[in-house]
């Protein structure tokens, strides 16, 4: 398990990341276990349906997907808060870059710096899988998510049309570490 005990409004090195987080305590992160199935589903749910609903009027498939295989194949971790889950990062491996899949932060928790956080462990276990770049993407719309990436280091890569939303945009973005 990775700790990270930062005091008030300190900035921590994670990878190259600079992480400026406010009363933070206490952040670690788990690999999740198939007992936490539930959990995972719950939080993703939690962080995605909020969000995309108010700005897209529908449930994106993390909200619903069944992580059991994902968990199984140690794909996903989990944020922990003082030693709550809290946030949840999903991985898919590809033969040359590591894809972030999803990254979901529980709304009570959200603007604490933990989205950073999750792209920073993101970051972490591709250097140590020796991968050099990390991808992922993210709906046109999502004006946050887009900011965020940037402001983290990503860079855009493309657009493209949404597989199942006519009309929609996804927006790809790569960093290399």
């Amino acid at each position: 398990m990775t700790a990270l005990s930062p005091k008030r409004a300190t900035s921590i090195d994670l990878g190259c990341l600079n992480w400026h987080v406010h009363h933070m305590e206490q952040v670690s992160f788990r690999r999740a276990d198939p007992n936490d199935v539930t959990l995972v589903s719950d939080l993703s749910r939690r962080a995605y349906v909020p969000a995309y609903m108010s700005i897209i009027g529908e449930e994106p498939k993390p909200a619903t997907e069944d992580y059991t295989k994902r968990i199984v194949d140690q794909n996903v971790w989990l944020a922990l808060f003082n030693g709550a889950p809290v946030g949840v990062l999903v991985l898919e491996r590809n033969p040359s870059f590591l894809m972030i899949y999803s990254i979901a932060v529980d709304p009570s928790h959200q603007g604490k710096g933990l989205g950073e956080a999750l792209l920073g462990k993101a970051e972490t276990l591709a250097v140590e899988l020796k991968v050099a770049e990390l991808r992922l993407y993210t709906n046109s719309r999502m004006k946050k998510n887009l900011n965020l990436y940037k402001k983290v280091g990503f860079t855009e890569i493309g657009a493209r049309p949404h597989p199942s939303r006519s009309g929609e945009f996804l927006v790809d973005f790569s960093k290399w570490i």
